[in-house]
């Protein structure tokens, strides 16, 4: 005989912060800014921060844009989907060649599928 109540489901209660978010929300955004200048370990980044830092091309974002799958993206693209996986969920960094392959698929999407395609059979 087959007891429906054999399973049950318990919910998890969410776990209470440690943190007093009261305070946070009662102040103003100027007081925000403020108290966030004056953390040493929360700086806003400046200008110069910003400029020394490199870009990378954010994969997953040129993916979307195209709008294919991973394994699409991968596949059509020549790019291990294991070092995909890795690149979009960020576990790994492009390498600076990668970085320069990502941005000129970014920038000309079909030309580099062209160049990627089977060329015909050679010609005499």
């Amino acid at each position: 005989m087959k007891n429906d109540n054999t399973t049950k489901t318990t919910r998890r209660r969410a776990k209470s912060s440690k943190i007093d978010w009261t305070r946070f929300d009662a102040m103003t955004d100027a007081q925000r800014h403020r108290a966030a200048l004056n953390d040493p370990d929360a700086r806003p980044l400046t200008e110069d921060d910003l400029r020394r830092m490199k870009r990378t091309p954010q994969v997953r974002i040129i993916r979307r844009a195209l709008g294919i799958s991973q394994e699409d993206f991968a596949a059509r693209y020549h790019i291990p989907i294991g070092t995909l996986r890795d690149w979009e969920q960020g576990r790994v960094e492009p390498d600076q060649a990668a970085r320069a392959y990502l941005t000129v698929i970014a920038r000309d999407p079909d030309a580099v599928r062209k160049a990627l395609s089977p060329a015909g059979p050679p010609r005499r």
